[in-house]
């Protein structure tokens, strides 16, 4: 019981802490690659506070819920957003026995939950009484639809080549060669993870040049806070799950002392590459999306699937 409760509050202090650091670090990487000051400034050394300040911002704002609102499902939405990548951020392993949940199907089960989380976003748009919200959550809809194929397939890719579902076992299996060999799977999961958490260049759903903001634009205070904590989260997700498919987890030298910073360290860098792409890549037209997803990503999926299926069998 006592170890139950440790992982509990280990998960629920790695879901408060990990995704409010990824936006601290899209505030100060967003500012040295724009040259904006403003996030520099607030509490004095490079900007510690900004955080603290955003995090007053959303208190102080009134929630206002639409006169023609669905009540119960707009309030639940930006819950229901959440929840899904805190169970998935349960089963990601930081170390051997740094795990909130070691399943044997792991794999699936964080896949399914980020699949999961875009039930926040329709509820959102329905909900809203806001035909533009509306579309901005169909849109979502859309878009998670045509990227879940070769996001699942890449994954399954290493799942093959591994032997295991279980995402301890993946770890243990991983080789340094993987590198190359499941290089291809590893672009194809990492772009179609991009485009499920609609991060730019993929982010036409809530796009300020597109429909307002999408399925989010009648939320304000803390539950538009609670859809940019799932944001985030999902990027920790994203790259914690980059990390253990593709970059070998807690492995790296003195792993059995430090593998827990090794997972940490990687995982920062895949997040800072989602922010540094934010800034680098311009967004794409929704044809350019739907084009991407079906004429090369889930192409290069099936193929890479198909060779790690023949080299497991011949070796």
């Amino acid at each position: 019981m006592v170890e139950f409760l440790l992982k509990v509050a280990g998960v629920l202090a790695g879901f408060l802490v990990l995704p409010l650091v990824v936006g601290q670090t899209e505030h100060k990487v967003m500012a040295h690659m724009q040259a904006r000051l403003g996030p520099m400034y607030a509490g004095g050394f490079h900007g510690w506070a900004q955080l603290v300040a955003d995090g007053v911002k959303f208190v102080q704002k009134e929630s206002v819920t639409p006169a023609a609102a669905d009540k119960r499902v707009f309030e639940w939405a930006p819950i229901v957003a959440v929840i899904p990548y805190m169970a998935a951020l349960a089963a990601i392993p930081i170390a051997p026995e740094l795990v909130g949940a070691d399943l044997e199907s792991g794999l699936f089960f964080v896949l399914a939950a980020m699949s999961v989380a875009v039930l926040g976003s329709l509820m959102a748009g329905w909900a809203s009484g806001n035909k533009y919200s509306l579309l901005g959550g169909l849109r979502v809809a859309a878009q998670l639809m045509s990227y879940e194929l070769p996001f699942v397939l890449s994954a399954a890719s290493v799942a093959v080549a591994a032997g295991t579902l279980s995402l301890t076992g993946i770890v243990e299996a991983w080789n340094p060669w993987w590198l190359l060999w499941q290089l291809p799977a590893a672009l194809v999961f990492f772009i179609a993870g991009l485009a499920e958490l609609q991060r730019p260049p993929f982010d036409m759903p809530v796009a300020d040049s597109e429909i307002i903001f999408g399925p989010y634009t009648e939320y304000t205070g803390l539950r538009f806070a609670l859809f940019l904590l799932a944001e985030y989260a999902g990027i920790v997700v994203l790259a914690g799950l980059t990390t253990v498919l593709f970059l070998g987890g807690w492995a790296g030298p003195w792993s059995d002392q430090l593998g827990w910073l090794w997972t940490l360290l990687k995982v920062g860098a895949v997040s800072v590459l989602v922010i540094w792409i934010r800034v680098a890549f311009p967004r794409l037209r929704a044809d350019q999306l739907q084009k991407l997803a079906w004429q090369l990503l889930v192409p290069v999926a099936l193929v890479q699937l198909a060779i790690t299926g023949v080299g497991v069998v011949l070796t």
